[in-house]
């Protein structure tokens, strides 16, 4: 939880939420989770560039798509969050409050990770038939748009078909968060590859606001994304990465996933930090300082 003297109204993974009415103040910590478990560690300025990446790209997606984003200036949060702005710089969000839509959307670009273990299997991708000949980090045919179930804090997420998410959110709203989820990537994968970035999956979360399907939490940050550097890519190969996969990777190599999470090392918190940073550099293409050094 944050240092701040008011509790959170709620509490996710990694962020904490405080309720202002028709607003929500998001405040993402330096709390990490993997394999939807949080661990004991915090990663130094990891709140902060998963807000300040996601403000990014709500800028730039914003006549693609309407999002939430009002501020991430401590000056124009609630009066009475003004004696925490250090605090707060940087790290935290002022979004319009949305009905959310319970449906994780899921979009691979490349076969890694989860997928990966399925086409081994079965030649598919949650449930989606693939080409004969793929292997670790080969690029998709075409984008995959697949959904998953929101899970509580604790639960894992399932994958679910197109067909299950019609079912539970309708079919024009989730024909229109697929389609959304397709555009929204391709066109963030287009622009990364000029960073020297791939983008070989990623998460996005809807709402609703006024009536209208809205993006909401964060957006292609490396909690919710697998970015790849261009310049090393080898198909065939686990890729290295700027994103919390090195936090997956130590954890499958020292737990068996029994009982609490452990501790990380040192050099694991220093380098994951120092990926995230590195994120932000190349996709935004400034400079990182910590905004709380301006309050």
């Amino acid at each position: 939880m944050t240092s701040l003297s008011r509790r959170p109204d709620s509490c996710g993974k990694v962020r904490d939420i405080y309720d202002m009415g028709d607003a929500l103040l998001m405040v993402a910590t330096d709390r990490i989770s993997a394999f939807d478990y949080i661990l004991p560690d915090e990663i130094p300025f990891k709140g902060e560039v998963l807000n300040r990446i996601s403000a990014f790209w709500f800028e730039r997606f914003a006549d693609l798509v309407p999002n939430h984003m009002i501020s991430i200036d401590p000056a124009d949060f609630p009066p009475e969050f003004s004696e925490y702005s250090t605090y707060l710089a940087g790290r935290t969000m002022l979004v319009k409050k949305a009905r959310p839509i319970p449906i994780e959307c899921i979009v691979r670009g490349y076969l890694t990770g989860s997928g990966k273990k399925t086409y081994d299997q079965d030649g598919t991708v949650c449930g989606i038939q693939l080409p004969a000949g793929l292997t670790e980090a080969s690029r998709l045919p075409e984008p995959l748009f697949t959904p998953s179930t929101k899970a509580a804090i604790g639960e894992h997420d399932e994958n679910i078909s197109f067909e299950q998410t019609v079912d539970i959110v309708g079919k024009e709203t989730a024909e229109t968060i697929r389609d959304l989820s397709l555009t929204i990537y391709t066109e963030a994968a287009r622009y990364a590859a000029q960073r020297g970035i791939i983008i070989a999956d990623t998460k996005f979360e809807f709402g609703i606001i006024d009536g209208k399907v809205t993006l909401i939490d964060e957006c292609l940050t490396p909690d919710s994304s697998r970015f790849w550097p261009a310049d090393s890519y080898v198909e065939g190969a686990v890729q290295p990465s700027y994103d919390k996969q090195y936090v997956r990777d130590w954890l499958k190599a020292h737990w068996d996933f029994s009982g609490d999470a452990p501790k990380l090392p040192a050099e694991v918190i220093e380098g994951t930090s120092a990926r995230y940073r590195e994120a932000y550099v190349i996709i935004t293409g400034e400079t990182f300082e910590a905004m709380k050094e301006r309050v």
